[in-house]
């Protein structure tokens, strides 16, 4: 499985180093396991549905209205959970070769924390004060 994953990769390398530039960015590669990942491109997509995931529970904490720190401590295992689902059941990704779990799950979890609780003060501020 490997050495096609590097034959896969080194023929879309001389592919794109023939052209001239890099193709870009496939989302199909989001959801197939046998795409090779390098560890920026990896935290990156990981980084990004972090945000997004706070953006959501943030927009849907505050409409609902939820108080209290319970609800804090929700937002974060379900954020952490879904990160770990996509990276080690739906890619499949050996993650040793990205510097471990805790490197992974914690790809943007500060950021993200920071946009769900803003997202979530200012519409629980607007909606129901």
């Amino acid at each position: 499985m490997r050495e096609r994953k590097s034959a896969k990769l080194v023929s879309q390398q001389q592919q794109q180093h023939q052209n001239g530039h890099f193709s870009p960015f496939k989302l199909a590669k989001l959801l197939d396991p046998d795409a090779s990942w390098d560890k920026d491109q990896l935290g990156d997509v990981l980084h990004w549905i972090r945000q997004a995931l706070g953006l959501i529970f943030g927009l849907l904490w505050g409409a609902i209205p939820l108080v209290g720190g319970v609800w804090f401590i929700v937002f974060a295992v379900l954020s952490t959970g879904i990160i770990y689902a996509y990276y080690a059941l739906l890619l499949k990704v050996d993650e040793e070769e990205f510097g471990g779990h805790a490197a992974l799950l914690q790809e943007g979890l500060f950021a993200s924390i920071t946009l769900f609780l803003l997202a979530w003060i200012v519409v629980y501020s607007l909606a129901h004060f």
